[in-house]
């Protein structure tokens, strides 16, 4: 199961949208569905919080001068090549890493760490610096949806995504 929601900045003003992936095939796909969003207004930013089967969180960011060169964060560089949908959204944008080798003893091997690719300072004038997104989605036992909590709150609009999800 995956989700999407955008959450677009106009001033100091934040509103927030469910994104329906049914229909979009690629990157650009996606970025011409947030074109449809559009009220009128002009928007300063918009984030799009992508998660699949609380696995993997993917994050575009836009602006009226990026929408050609969007900044793309992946948590996990990996998913690219068993996630259908984390390949046709990021796929050509982000490069695919081969595994680690990993010396651990099968025995006391537990799940790899994740390989965050992509620009992790995408959310840095949102109020989360590249470090700490990182260490947001290394944290053992959060989900993708804590970390899009911890993002919304640091930016200013968890109420918002509060407000949508009805929380």
């Amino acid at each position: 199961m995956h989700s999407a929601v955008a959450l677009t900045r106009t001033g100091a003003s934040w509103s927030a949208q469910d994104v329906d992936l049914e229909d979009v095939e690629t990157l650009d796909d996606l970025i011409d569905q947030l074109d449809d969003f559009d009220s009128g207004s002009d928007q300063d930013v918009t984030v799009v919080y992508v998660e699949e089967d609380d696995e993997w969180l993917g994050v575009l960011r836009v602006t009226g001068e990026t929408l050609q060169d969007p900044k793309i964060f992946l948590s996990d560089s990996r998913v690219l090549a068993t996630s259908t949908l984390a390949e046709r959204l990021f796929g050509d944008a982000l490069p695919v890493l081969p595994p680690e080798e990993d010396e651990e003893d099968e025995d006391t091997a537990g799940r790899p760490d994740a390989e965050p690719v992509g620009d992790p300072d995408l959310l840095a004038e949102l109020g989360t610096p590249g470090d700490v997104l990182v260490e947001l989605c290394a944290e053992e036992g959060a989900l993708p949806s804590d970390v899009v909590a911890a993002l919304c709150e640091r930016a200013g609009c968890l109420d918002v995504l509060d407000e949508l999800r009805g929380a």
